[in-house]
Protein backbone atom coordinates (compact mmCIF):
# COMPACT_ATOMS: atom_id res chain seq x y z
CA UNK A 1 0.00 0.00 0.00
CA UNK A 2 1.23 3.49 -0.77
CA UNK A 3 -0.24 6.90 -0.18
CA UNK A 4 0.89 10.13 -1.72
CA UNK A 5 1.50 13.08 0.53
CA UNK A 6 0.04 16.39 -0.48
CA UNK A 7 2.40 17.98 -3.00
CA UNK A 8 1.18 20.60 -5.41
CA UNK A 9 2.57 20.38 -8.93
CA UNK A 10 4.19 23.77 -9.49
CA UNK A 11 4.80 25.12 -12.96
CA UNK A 12 6.00 28.52 -14.14
CA UNK A 13 3.13 30.77 -15.04
CA UNK A 14 2.61 30.52 -18.76
CA UNK A 15 0.09 29.26 -21.28
CA UNK A 16 -2.05 26.57 -19.81
CA UNK A 17 -5.05 24.64 -20.99
CA UNK A 18 -7.04 23.71 -17.95
CA UNK A 19 36.13 -0.67 -6.23
CA UNK A 20 35.28 -3.74 -4.80
CA UNK A 21 35.87 -6.83 -6.90
CA UNK A 22 33.02 -7.79 -9.15
CA UNK A 23 32.75 -11.55 -9.43
CA UNK A 24 30.19 -14.00 -10.67
CA UNK A 25 29.86 -17.55 -9.39
CA UNK A 26 29.06 -20.37 -11.79
CA UNK A 27 27.49 -23.45 -10.22
CA UNK A 28 29.77 -26.53 -10.59
CA UNK A 29 28.55 -29.50 -12.60
CA UNK A 30 26.41 -31.86 -10.57
CA UNK A 31 27.70 -35.43 -10.76
CA UNK A 32 25.24 -38.32 -10.67
CA UNK A 33 25.60 -42.05 -10.92
CA UNK A 34 23.55 -44.43 -13.03
CA UNK A 35 23.66 -48.19 -13.06
CA UNK A 36 24.56 -49.60 -16.48
CA UNK A 37 26.36 -52.85 -17.43
CA UNK A 38 30.12 -52.55 -17.65
CA UNK A 39 32.33 -55.54 -18.35
CA UNK A 40 35.96 -56.24 -17.55
CA UNK A 41 38.21 -59.25 -17.21
CA UNK A 42 38.93 -60.10 -13.56
CA UNK A 43 42.39 -61.65 -13.36
CA UNK A 44 41.81 -62.79 -9.79
CA UNK A 45 38.74 -64.72 -10.98
CA UNK A 46 40.73 -66.74 -13.44
CA UNK A 47 40.15 -64.50 -16.40
CA UNK A 48 36.40 -64.82 -16.27
CA UNK A 49 34.36 -61.92 -17.58
CA UNK A 50 32.62 -60.24 -14.68
CA UNK A 51 29.77 -57.75 -14.91
CA UNK A 52 29.53 -54.75 -12.61
CA UNK A 53 27.21 -51.73 -12.62
CA UNK A 54 29.05 -48.42 -12.51
CA UNK A 55 29.03 -45.49 -14.87
CA UNK A 56 29.57 -41.84 -14.13
CA UNK A 57 27.48 -39.36 -16.07
CA UNK A 58 27.26 -35.59 -15.81
CA UNK A 59 24.32 -33.22 -16.14
CA UNK A 60 24.41 -29.69 -17.46
CA UNK A 61 25.12 -27.06 -14.80
CA UNK A 62 22.06 -25.77 -13.02
CA UNK A 63 21.30 -22.26 -14.24
CA UNK A 64 21.50 -19.63 -11.55
CA UNK A 65 19.02 -16.85 -12.17
CA UNK A 66 20.67 -13.49 -11.75
CA UNK A 67 18.83 -11.35 -9.26
CA UNK A 68 18.43 -7.79 -10.47
CA UNK A 69 19.46 -4.89 -8.25
CA UNK A 70 16.55 -2.89 -9.66
CA UNK A 71 12.86 -2.85 -8.81
CA UNK A 72 12.00 -5.42 -11.48
CA UNK A 73 9.63 -7.62 -9.50
CA UNK A 74 6.17 -7.78 -11.12
CA UNK A 75 7.10 -5.12 -13.69
CA UNK A 76 4.62 -5.10 -16.59
CA UNK A 77 5.78 -4.56 -20.17
CA UNK A 78 3.83 -4.27 -23.42
CA UNK A 79 0.37 -4.70 -21.94
CA UNK A 80 -0.94 -2.47 -24.74
CA UNK A 81 0.37 -2.82 -28.29
CA UNK A 82 -0.09 -0.66 -31.42
CA UNK A 83 -2.93 -2.82 -32.76
CA UNK A 84 -4.84 -2.53 -29.50
CA UNK A 85 -3.74 0.64 -27.66
CA UNK A 86 -5.21 1.96 -24.46
CA UNK A 87 -7.41 5.01 -25.05
CA UNK A 88 -6.68 7.62 -22.42
CA UNK A 89 -7.85 11.19 -22.10
CA UNK A 90 -5.87 14.37 -21.67
CA UNK A 91 -6.59 15.87 -18.24
CA UNK A 92 -4.00 18.66 -18.20
CA UNK A 93 -1.59 20.21 -20.70
CA UNK A 94 0.65 23.07 -19.54
CA UNK A 95 3.63 24.85 -21.06
CA UNK A 96 6.44 24.76 -18.50
CA UNK A 97 9.11 26.83 -20.27
CA UNK A 98 9.23 30.62 -20.40
CA UNK A 99 8.17 32.56 -23.48
CA UNK A 100 11.79 33.48 -24.21
CA UNK A 101 13.05 29.89 -23.99
CA UNK A 102 14.49 28.33 -27.17
CA UNK A 103 11.57 26.01 -27.81
CA UNK A 104 8.44 24.99 -25.94
CA UNK A 105 8.20 22.15 -23.44
CA UNK A 106 4.83 20.97 -22.13
CA UNK A 107 3.80 18.87 -19.14
CA UNK A 108 0.74 16.73 -19.78
CA UNK A 109 -1.33 14.33 -17.70
CA UNK A 110 -3.42 11.50 -19.20
CA UNK A 111 -6.04 9.33 -17.53
CA UNK A 112 -5.32 5.59 -17.35
CA UNK A 113 -7.90 4.48 -14.75
CA UNK A 114 -5.13 2.23 -13.41
CA UNK A 115 -5.07 0.15 -16.61
CA UNK A 116 -1.48 1.07 -17.58
CA UNK A 117 0.53 -0.23 -14.59
CA UNK A 118 3.89 1.44 -15.11
CA UNK A 119 6.91 1.90 -12.85
CA UNK A 120 9.28 4.81 -12.35
CA UNK A 121 11.82 4.77 -15.19
CA UNK A 122 9.57 3.15 -17.79
CA UNK A 123 8.21 4.67 -21.02
CA UNK A 124 4.94 4.63 -22.92
CA UNK A 125 4.25 4.86 -26.62
CA UNK A 126 1.89 7.42 -28.14
CA UNK A 127 0.24 6.97 -31.55
CA UNK A 128 -0.66 10.41 -32.95
CA UNK A 129 -3.94 10.87 -34.76
CA UNK A 130 -4.01 11.03 -38.54
CA UNK A 131 -2.13 9.29 -41.37
CA UNK A 132 1.33 9.64 -42.88
CA UNK A 133 2.23 10.62 -46.47
CA UNK A 134 1.58 7.03 -47.57
CA UNK A 135 -1.93 7.02 -46.17
CA UNK A 136 -1.03 4.74 -43.26
CA UNK A 137 -1.60 5.41 -39.56
CA UNK A 138 1.30 7.18 -37.88
CA UNK A 139 3.77 4.98 -36.02
CA UNK A 140 4.12 5.24 -32.27
CA UNK A 141 6.74 7.40 -30.58
CA UNK A 142 8.18 6.49 -27.20
CA UNK A 143 8.31 8.98 -24.34
CA UNK A 144 9.87 8.59 -20.88
CA UNK A 145 7.25 8.79 -18.16
CA UNK A 146 7.56 11.92 -16.00
CA UNK A 147 5.35 10.83 -13.08
CA UNK A 148 5.78 8.33 -10.28
CA UNK A 149 3.70 5.14 -10.37
CA UNK A 150 1.14 6.91 -8.17
CA UNK A 151 0.84 9.69 -10.74
CA UNK A 152 0.61 13.43 -10.22
CA UNK A 153 -2.77 13.10 -8.51
CA UNK A 154 -1.65 10.29 -6.19
CA UNK A 155 -4.37 7.81 -7.19
CA UNK A 156 -2.43 5.53 -9.61
CA UNK A 157 -4.89 6.46 -12.36
CA UNK A 158 -2.82 8.87 -14.46
CA UNK A 159 0.44 9.05 -16.39
CA UNK A 160 2.42 12.21 -17.18
CA UNK A 161 4.80 13.17 -19.98
CA UNK A 162 7.29 15.98 -20.54
CA UNK A 163 7.40 16.81 -24.26
CA UNK A 164 9.32 19.40 -26.26
CA UNK A 165 7.59 20.69 -29.37
CA UNK A 166 9.80 19.88 -32.35
CA UNK A 167 9.89 22.62 -35.00
CA UNK A 168 12.84 23.21 -37.32
CA UNK A 169 13.76 24.56 -40.75
CA UNK A 170 15.16 22.02 -43.20
CA UNK A 171 17.82 22.55 -45.88
CA UNK A 172 15.14 23.75 -48.32
CA UNK A 173 14.10 26.51 -45.95
CA UNK A 174 10.83 24.77 -45.12
CA UNK A 175 9.44 24.72 -41.59
CA UNK A 176 9.03 21.14 -40.41
CA UNK A 177 6.93 20.14 -37.41
CA UNK A 178 7.44 16.89 -35.53
CA UNK A 179 4.28 14.84 -35.93
CA UNK A 180 3.87 13.38 -32.47
CA UNK A 181 5.37 16.19 -30.37
CA UNK A 182 3.09 18.77 -31.97
CA UNK A 183 0.09 16.45 -31.65
CA UNK A 184 0.80 16.12 -27.92
CA UNK A 185 1.62 19.76 -27.23
CA UNK A 186 -1.61 20.85 -28.96
CA UNK A 187 -3.87 18.47 -27.01
CA UNK A 188 -6.81 19.99 -25.18
CA UNK A 189 -8.29 18.55 -21.98
CA UNK A 190 -10.78 15.84 -22.87
CA UNK A 191 -8.96 14.80 -26.06
CA UNK A 192 -8.33 11.09 -26.56
CA UNK A 193 -4.79 9.69 -26.65
CA UNK A 194 -3.75 6.25 -27.94
CA UNK A 195 -1.22 4.78 -25.49
CA UNK A 196 0.97 1.66 -25.78
CA UNK A 197 3.27 -0.04 -23.31
CA UNK A 198 4.54 0.40 -20.72
CA UNK A 199 8.03 -0.57 -21.88
CA UNK A 200 11.59 -0.66 -20.61
CA UNK A 201 13.61 -1.96 -17.67
CA UNK A 202 16.91 -0.14 -18.22
CA UNK A 203 15.97 2.91 -16.14
CA UNK A 204 14.17 1.23 -13.24
CA UNK A 205 15.16 2.45 -9.78
CA UNK A 206 17.54 0.44 -7.60
CA UNK A 207 16.03 -1.59 -4.77
CA UNK A 208 18.54 -0.37 -2.20
CA UNK A 209 16.92 2.49 -0.23
CA UNK A 210 20.37 3.55 0.97
CA UNK A 211 21.90 3.84 -2.51
CA UNK A 212 23.61 6.87 -4.00
CA UNK A 213 21.73 7.72 -7.20
CA UNK A 214 23.42 10.14 -9.61
CA UNK A 215 20.99 11.45 -12.24
CA UNK A 216 22.26 13.21 -15.36
CA UNK A 217 19.67 14.90 -17.57
CA UNK A 218 19.52 17.32 -20.48
CA UNK A 219 16.20 18.96 -21.36
CA UNK A 220 13.25 16.59 -21.40
CA UNK A 221 15.61 13.83 -20.28
CA UNK A 222 14.56 15.02 -16.83
CA UNK A 223 11.33 12.97 -17.15
CA UNK A 224 12.38 9.69 -15.48
CA UNK A 225 14.19 11.55 -12.70
CA UNK A 226 11.11 13.56 -11.81
CA UNK A 227 9.38 10.18 -11.37
CA UNK A 228 12.25 8.92 -9.15
CA UNK A 229 12.30 12.04 -7.02
CA UNK A 230 8.55 12.17 -6.46
CA UNK A 231 8.68 8.59 -5.17
CA UNK A 232 11.65 9.42 -2.94
CA UNK A 233 10.60 12.75 -1.48
CA UNK A 234 6.94 13.62 -2.19
CA UNK A 235 5.32 10.29 -1.32
CA UNK A 236 5.04 7.91 1.62
CA UNK A 237 5.23 4.16 1.01
CA UNK A 238 4.85 1.27 3.44
CA UNK A 239 7.57 -0.71 1.66
CA UNK A 240 10.02 2.01 0.60
CA UNK A 241 11.73 4.94 2.30
CA UNK A 242 14.72 6.49 0.60
CA UNK A 243 17.58 7.16 3.02
CA UNK A 244 20.44 7.48 0.55
CA UNK A 245 21.72 10.34 -1.58
CA UNK A 246 20.01 11.52 -4.76
CA UNK A 247 22.17 13.90 -6.81
CA UNK A 248 20.62 15.55 -9.86
CA UNK A 249 22.52 17.35 -12.62
CA UNK A 250 20.22 19.10 -15.13
CA UNK A 251 21.57 20.80 -18.24
CA UNK A 252 19.53 23.33 -20.26
CA UNK A 253 20.36 26.27 -22.58
CA UNK A 254 18.66 29.08 -20.61
CA UNK A 255 17.23 29.59 -17.14
CA UNK A 256 13.76 29.92 -18.72
CA UNK A 257 14.26 26.32 -19.91
CA UNK A 258 14.76 24.87 -16.43
CA UNK A 259 12.08 22.22 -16.00
CA UNK A 260 10.34 21.57 -12.67
CA UNK A 261 12.77 23.95 -10.94
CA UNK A 262 10.36 24.89 -8.15
CA UNK A 263 9.59 21.25 -7.38
CA UNK A 264 13.27 20.32 -7.11
CA UNK A 265 14.09 23.33 -4.95
CA UNK A 266 11.23 22.39 -2.63
CA UNK A 267 12.69 18.88 -2.32
CA UNK A 268 16.10 20.31 -1.50
CA UNK A 269 14.60 22.40 1.29
CA UNK A 270 12.71 19.39 2.62
CA UNK A 271 15.59 16.86 2.63
CA UNK A 272 18.89 18.75 2.34
CA UNK A 273 20.90 15.74 3.51
CA UNK A 274 19.41 13.39 0.92
CA UNK A 275 19.14 15.56 -2.18
CA UNK A 276 21.72 17.57 -4.08
CA UNK A 277 20.80 19.73 -7.05
CA UNK A 278 23.06 21.25 -9.70
CA UNK A 279 21.93 23.13 -12.81
CA UNK A 280 24.07 23.75 -15.89
CA UNK A 281 22.75 26.64 -18.00
CA UNK A 282 24.96 26.70 -21.09
CA UNK A 283 24.02 30.10 -22.55
CA UNK A 284 24.15 31.98 -19.27
CA UNK A 285 26.81 30.34 -17.11
CA UNK A 286 30.55 29.71 -17.52
CA UNK A 287 33.19 27.99 -15.45
CA UNK A 288 36.36 29.61 -14.10
CA UNK A 289 38.00 29.18 -17.51
CA UNK A 290 35.19 31.02 -19.27
CA UNK A 291 33.86 27.83 -20.87
CA UNK A 292 30.12 27.38 -21.39
CA UNK A 293 28.45 25.48 -18.57
CA UNK A 294 27.28 22.20 -20.09
CA UNK A 295 26.32 19.31 -17.84
CA UNK A 296 29.79 17.73 -18.10
CA UNK A 297 31.35 21.13 -17.29
CA UNK A 298 29.30 21.30 -14.08
CA UNK A 299 30.19 17.71 -13.22
CA UNK A 300 33.88 18.45 -13.73
CA UNK A 301 33.68 20.80 -10.73
CA UNK A 302 32.87 17.74 -8.59
CA UNK A 303 35.04 15.26 -10.50
CA UNK A 304 37.04 13.97 -7.52
CA UNK A 305 33.94 13.45 -5.39
CA UNK A 306 32.04 11.77 -8.21
CA UNK A 307 34.92 9.40 -8.93
CA UNK A 308 35.08 8.36 -5.28
CA UNK A 309 31.33 7.66 -5.34
CA UNK A 310 31.67 5.63 -8.54
CA UNK A 311 34.08 3.30 -6.79
CA UNK A 312 31.36 2.20 -4.37
CA UNK A 313 29.09 -0.78 -4.92
CA UNK A 314 25.92 1.12 -3.97
CA UNK A 315 26.31 4.02 -6.42
CA UNK A 316 24.04 4.03 -9.47
CA UNK A 317 24.32 6.38 -12.43
CA UNK A 318 21.33 7.16 -14.65
CA UNK A 319 21.69 9.26 -17.79
CA UNK A 320 18.84 10.51 -19.98
CA UNK A 321 18.85 13.10 -22.76
CA UNK A 322 21.03 14.07 -25.70
CA UNK A 323 23.29 11.37 -27.10
CA UNK A 324 26.52 13.39 -26.92
CA UNK A 325 26.45 13.84 -23.15
CA UNK A 326 28.03 10.47 -22.32
CA UNK A 327 31.28 11.27 -24.15
CA UNK A 328 31.70 14.46 -22.16
CA UNK A 329 31.40 12.47 -18.95
CA UNK A 330 33.88 9.87 -20.23
CA UNK A 331 36.39 12.67 -20.82
CA UNK A 332 36.12 13.70 -17.16
CA UNK A 333 36.57 10.21 -15.76
CA UNK A 334 39.34 8.91 -18.04
CA UNK A 335 42.17 10.77 -16.32
CA UNK A 336 40.82 10.28 -12.80
CA UNK A 337 40.52 6.53 -13.29
CA UNK A 338 43.94 6.32 -14.95
CA UNK A 339 45.49 8.01 -11.92
CA UNK A 340 44.26 5.03 -9.88
CA UNK A 341 45.55 2.60 -12.47
CA UNK A 342 42.05 1.88 -13.81
CA UNK A 343 40.93 1.76 -17.43
CA UNK A 344 37.76 3.90 -17.32
CA UNK A 345 36.03 2.37 -20.35
CA UNK A 346 36.64 -1.13 -19.01
CA UNK A 347 35.44 -0.07 -15.58
CA UNK A 348 32.33 1.50 -17.08
CA UNK A 349 31.57 -1.82 -18.77
CA UNK A 350 31.76 -3.50 -15.36
CA UNK A 351 29.38 -0.89 -13.96
CA UNK A 352 26.92 -1.59 -16.78
CA UNK A 353 27.13 -5.32 -16.11
CA UNK A 354 26.39 -4.64 -12.44
CA UNK A 355 23.37 -2.47 -13.43
CA UNK A 356 25.07 0.61 -11.97
CA UNK A 357 25.47 2.54 -15.24
CA UNK A 358 22.15 3.09 -17.01
CA UNK A 359 21.77 5.14 -20.18
CA UNK A 360 18.77 6.23 -22.25
CA UNK A 361 19.82 8.81 -24.84
CA UNK A 362 18.41 9.99 -28.16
Amino acid sequence: MAAAVTAAVSFPSSKSTSLSSRTSIVAPERITFKQVPFYYKDVSAGGRVVSISAQVTTEAPAKVKKESKKMEEDVVVNKFKPKNPYIGRCLLNTKITGDDAPGETWHMVFSTEGEVPYREGQSIGVIPDGIDKNGKPHKLRLYSIASSALGDFGDSKTVSLCVKRLVYVNEKGETVKGVCSNFLCDLKPGSEVKITGPVGKEMLMPKDPNATIIMLATGTGIAPFRSFLWKMFFEKHDDYKFNGLAWLFLGVPTSSSLLYKEEFEKMKEKVPNNFRLDFAVSREQTNEKGEKMYIQTRMAQYAEELWELLKKDNTYVYMCGLKGMEKGIDDIMLSLAARDGIDWLEYKRSLKKAEQWNVEVY
